[in-house]
């Protein structure tokens, strides 16, 4: 009886388990570990046979001494635990690098074999021959074909369902993580050998060495399990965005699917996907990237299909704002607001708008009326959930954009300013919680008094983050020829509308800055508390989303900022830190 093998443990693998719990866990959704446990039980259950084989046959031994006693199928309990901490750290690995990934983007909807798929199924089918062949002439090649006839027909299962899906991810959710994994593990299993911690039958082994100290069987043991690890976790991510991504074909959606409904969304011919619908959420996150960095780290934390319809209503918004403020003169802006408006109406009057691609009045104007790159925004805006007030006051509030001349401006005092960011943002905190209360497991637990409750508020706090959004663009807004600081503020400072357009780096402009931050903070103050009340599944996203923005506030207020094309903004790790902390509070 020995603690050798313990120790192990104890200095290499729970202390990263340790950290990378206290890192990922304000991030940890129900899903996760869902999955985390599927994992973990499917890797324990596929490996105790195989592993009770090789220490059967002697192929790997572990000396008395080294071993604390309890065994199981002859297997050492710390072995045990060994398979369990791997797939744990790596899949913690795996959350952290994949959370940012809308993974809908990446479905593939045709029914087409490309030539990496026939390529990996027939190189997995080449190891697993190469592993019998190993294994029945036996000697040196026993131990590597025993790794490759026990880890390759896994990898071949998960190859051919989510093989498509896999090799769309960025490396770094996929290969970095691996990476990660094994080159750690290299080094554990490196010192665990020298010290005689476990070893392997000589007469076993090829006798070939990745570096001093580490058999190459061991090296491919590593990188094997880990790349298991990862491509289950595709394999569920792939499932799981297929259930989510097409409302037609799996109408309800639990939180957590079961096995069945997983496979059944991975057996899914993708031929009966809606590729239009797939291309659409592709567009739709790449103007989130490019337009609103607060608003996609803040997207991130959500999850289901509530994110995706977060990430449609931006979308449009965002569309919609570009054809008014990109427009060559006001009366081309008028006419996309009034076709905008039109829009709205044929949308709002069908009574199959959650259908907006099969309705074809409202198809065929979207097509004669608008760019083709807005054509995903407005056929995706889920209207069908969505309450049609809001939309039309963001409207009536590009229009207020349309008021600014070199001397006029519409917003003359503090009133003026509250209502115009009422109609630009107000209105889209107000979307962004209808959408709450349709999607949260929930929604039947908020009160009619205490949902209106909610959303008054939350609309007031989309007034404070326009103002921070004003604050921060003032050098911008100037460049356009617009002043959105009230007429009245301005007189009381001294300084006119154009002065503000000349030099919008003014000393007095700067304390005006100052003033509209501080109401802002002050409308934050006053709803803050409200943001408890939301439902459990949305109330630490959404304190991310207001946090994030009001963290350029912060540093707007302490000039500790970057200029990236004339708009302040916030480094990335900064960022990451405050949602990691929003989360954690939440």
């Amino acid at each position: 009886m020995g603690f050798e093998y313990a120790l192990v443990h104890l200095k290499y693998t729970i202390p990263p388990a340790i950290a990378l719990t206290y890192i990922y866990r304000p991030f940890f959704t129900r899903l996760d570990v869902y999955k985390v446990f599927f994992l973990i039980t499917t890797a324990v259950v596929s490996t105790i046979p195989w592993d009770s084989y090789l220490i059967r046959r002697r192929i790997w031994t572990y000396p008395p001494s080294v071993i604390i006693g309890p065994r199981l199928f002859s297997i050492p309990a710390e072995e045990l635990l060994f398979f369990v901490i791997q797939t744990y750290n790596t899949s913690l690995i795996y959350f952290f690098l994949s959370k940012p990934l809308l993974h809908s983007k990446y479905l593939v909807a045709r029914n087409t074999t490309s030539p990496w798929h026939r390529a990996g199924q027939a190189i997995l089918a080449a190891l697993i021959v190469i592993g019998g062949f190993q294994i029945r002439r036996g000697g040196e090649g026993t131990y590597l074909g025993l790794i490759v006839i026990w880890a390759a027909p896994f990898l071949l299962l998960l190859w051919s369902l989510s093989s498509q899906f896999l090799v769309k991810l960025p490396y770094s959710s996929t290969v970095v993580p691996i990476a990660i994994s094994t080159v750690y593990l290299w080094i554990v299993d490196t010192l665990a050998l020298k010290r005689g911690t476990w070893a392997i039958s000589s007469g076993t082994k090829v006798g070939v060495h990745l570096w001093d100290g580490l058999e190459i069987e061991e090296a491919i043991f590593f990188l094997a399990t880990n790349t298991l690890v990862v491509f289950g976790l595709v394999a569920f991510d792939h499932a799981v965005a297929i259930l989510l991504t097409f409302p037609d074909l799996f109408p309800k959606v639990p939180e957590l699917p079961s096995p069945v409904m997983l496979m059944q969304a991975l057996f899914t011919d993708p031929a009966v996907y809606d590729g239009e619908r797939v291309e659409g959420l592709r567009e739709a996150v790449t103007r989130l990237q490019k337009k609103s960095r607060s608003f996609y780290l803040a997207s991130s934390t959500f999850s289901g299909r509530l994110r995706i319809d977060l990430i449609l209503l931006y979308s449009f918004c965002r569309v919609a704002d570009d054809l008014v403020d990109n427009a060559d003169t006001e009366s081309t802006a008028r006419e996309w607001i009034w076709k905008l408006t039109h829009y709205l109406d044929l949308a709002y009057a069908s009574k199959e708008a959650h259908r907006i691609s099969k309705e074809p009045s409202l198809n065929n104007y979207i097509t004669s009326t608008f760019p083709t790159s807005a054509h995903s925004a407005l056929r995706l805006l889920p209207t069908y959930i969505l309450p049609y007030k809001p939309l039309y006051d963001l409207l009536e509030g590009f229009k207020t954009d349309l008021k600014f001349t070199s001397t006029i401006s519409p917003i003359q005092t503090e009133h003026d300013l509250e209502n115009y960011a009422a109609y630009v943002a107000g209105t889209v905190a107000e979307l962004i919680l209808e959408l709450v209360f349709v999607h949260t497991t929930s929604p039947t637990s908020t009160s009619t008094k205490k949902r209106d409750h909610l959303i008054r508020s939350g609309a007031r706090m989309g007034i404070a983050l326009q103002y921070v959004n004003i604050a921060r663009d003032i050098s911008v807004d100037a460049g356009l020829g617009r002043v959105y600081i009230p007429h009245s503020w301005l007189s009381a400072e001294g300084l006119t509308t154009q002065d503000v357009l000349d030099k919008p780096e003014l000393f007095e402009v700067a304390r005006l800055r100052n003033r509209l931050l501080a109401k802002a903070f002050g409308v934050y103050g006053e709803c803050g508390p409200a943001m408890r009340g939301l439902p459990r599944d949305a109330r630490a996203p959404m304190r991310v989303a207001v946090e994030s923005y009001m963290e350029i506030g912060r540093v707007l207020k302490k000039r500790k900022y970057r200029v990236v094309q004339g708009r302040a903004t916030v480094p990335i790790g900064r960022r990451a830190l405050v949602a990691w902390r929003a989360l954690r509070e939440g």
